[in-house]
């Protein structure tokens, strides 16, 4: 296998912001946010992304990966770059509940026709790897160890007509059983001006397709367009990239037959049962050795069944000019994150608003169901959660839970995990009432009774809650994982005298839905460190500062 060597330009290597050497995450100094007012400004198109960094109009600039993009930038001496590994993986989808995505040999056979590591070398330069599991690089349950389905479409041909594949007289696929030709399908793909390397990704692996067979045309829509069809499960094929966690058993929401429900992960539609029996064991690993077994066994079996294509892994890189000052960047996260809004502010004068770029509109603000990436890129600055993660080790942090236990306890003589949270005393909502327990145990409550397909796998286990003080919350499973402590930890907590409000979650609009006029607060309000205060289409979303955030009165 050959070896894929990452070659970084001198001008872009001396434009890195680096954290020190023998630096070590520490969260008692931090102390904000600062930063009063805060403007997701929504640009779409690359080019004016650019301009407008270059001129000041904007502060950060996240997600580049044109390699001329990032050249140009690193030779801007007002600007910082910042570059880290993360859990990114771009796939090629399918529709395995049809003809003729059902048949595993022309998955395979589409993987071997495809460029992946051309791709990588044309379109980002060094600046991304080949992908060739279901896990990215950066994870610490990577397995290398797998079926690598190298490019050579004379091998994909061959694969097809020893499976008994042949082609009509215009060059199409013919299966072997019913003697069907393929149908022409479409690709869904956004757009070239708002993705411009994800539509040329698009239109190459079209091409790679139809050059053994396969009549596939790519259709460029709307990102929320897109979303929406295959949520609704109305495709042929898509492009996508998913922004993993740190922990393996999203390979369960990916590939599990359960999690194939409108709205779900599962939307390739995968349905094997031994694929589910492995997954089942990673999702439900006891302890990290069954955990690090299940992952390994999980992708080596992904790899023969291929649900999707991995096409490549890149890493994120950041830049952000140098008006304003208290970047944190760690080897996982560059200066896009919720520790630097803590401490960033202007590094002359006094403060002003921080403008930071949105790549796209926010489909609906829902965060009952969307899965929107644009969307938690602004619901991620107002709810919070019980835990955090150290963005220099990925370990456990104290949030709004300050400490917690997992314990192994026996329930009808079967062990179960029960997870106890001691939350911070005087936390409050944006509304300035109490954050309690009763609060965190109705928001799991109501996640597991309404089956939200976003949480659903996080939530599924909840046997019991019990709140026995406003401290204290105490979630016993139906099972033991060692994920429930991240499944339970990391989800937002929302406030109770709202959710008791939403009668109907996938219509909510609660960015659209007055909860304290006076106060301007909408019913899109959480304990997190922003306040929403307005949505202007095509323009931006505005956030301010809450006073009330812990983290600003912690001391």
């Amino acid at each position: 296998m050959k070896r894929f060597f990452i070659l970084f330009s001198v001008a872009f290597l001396l434009s890195l912001s680096f954290p020190q050497e023998g630096y070590s995450f520490d969260m008692s100094l931090f102390r904000g946010p600062k930063i009063k007012d805060l403007y997701l400004v929504i640009i779409r198109d690359p080019d004016a992304q650019l301009l407008a960094l270059e001129k000041d109009e904007i502060q950060m600039l996240t997600d580049i990966a044109r390699p001329a993009d990032i050249e140009r930038l690193s030779q801007n001496a007002s600007i910082q770059m910042s570059l880290a590994k993360g859990f990114h993986g771009f796939f090629f989808g399918m529709n395995l509940r049809m003809f003729p995505w059902n048949r595993q040999e022309l998955r395979q056979a589409a993987w071997e026709a495809i460029p992946r590591e051309k791709i990588v070398r044309d379109l980002f330069s060094g600046y991304a790897e080949p992908l060739s599991t279901f896990l990215p690089p950066a994870s610490p349950y990577y397995e290398k160890d797998v079926i690598h389905y190298f490019s050579d479409p004379e091998k994909a041909k061959k694969r097809l007509k020893d499976a008994g594949w042949t082609w009509n007289n215009k060059g199409i696929l013919t299966d072997p059983e019913e003697h069907r030709e393929l149908p022409p399908m479409k690709m869904l793909s956004p757009t070239a001006q708002v993705s411009p390397t994800t539509a040329e990704i698009a239109e190459r692996i079209a091409t790679s397709l139809r050059a053994i067979g396969i009549p596939l045309e790519v259709e460029p829509m709307d990102f929320s367009a897109m979303i929406a069809r295959l949520d609704e499960r109305k495709f042929d094929t898509y492009v996508l990239a998913w922004q993993m966690t740190r922990d393996p058993d999203s390979l369960f929401a990916f590939y599990h037959s359960s999690m194939d429900v409108q709205g779900g992960y599962n939307i390739s539609g995968i349905s094997h049962p031994q694929l589910d029996d492995v997954v089942s064991r990673l999702r439900w690993a006891p302890d990290e050795e069954a955990a690090r077994e299940a992952a390994s066994e999980s992708q080596k079996l992904l790899s023969e069944l291929v649900p999707v294509i991995p096409i490549y892994s890149r890493y994120f890189i950041t830049a952000a000019t140098s008006s304003w000052k208290g970047y944190v960047t760690t080897s996982y996260t560059t200066a896009d994150n919720i520790w630097s809004l803590f401490q960033l502010e202007p590094a002359q004068g006094s403060m002003k608003p921080l403008r930071w770029v949105l790549l796209d509109e926010p489909r609906s603000l829902n965060p009952l169901d969307t899965s929107s990436a644009y969307d938690w890129n602004v619901l991620a600055f107002i709810y919070d959660s019980l835990l955090a993660i150290d963005p220099e080790t990925l370990t456990d942090l104290p949030w709004v839970a300050e400490s917690w236990s997992v314990d192994t306890v026996k329930k009808d003589k079967h062990n179960v995990t029960q997870l106890t949270f001691h939350m911070k005393k005087g936390m409050l909502w944006q509304d300035g009432r109490p954050l309690t327990s009763s609060d965190a145990a109705y928001t799991i409550e109501y996640l597991k009774n309404h089956q939200l397909p976003r949480y659903y796998d996080s939530v599924r286990d909840v046997e019991n809650i019990e709140t026995p003080d406003a401290q204290t919350l105490i979630v016993t499973m139906n099972s033991t994982s060692y994920w429930h402590l991240h499944n339970i930890g990391g989800l937002p907590l929302f406030p109770r005298h709202v959710l008791e409000q939403v009668k109907d979650w996938r219509s909510w609009k609660p960015s659209q839905t007055w909860l304290d006029k006076e106060k301007k607060l909408t019913q899109l309000m959480g304990s997190g460190p922003f306040i929403f205060r307005e949505y202007r289409p095509g323009e931006y979303v505005h956030l301010t500062k809450n006073p009330l955030f812990w983290l600003l009165n912690n001391r």
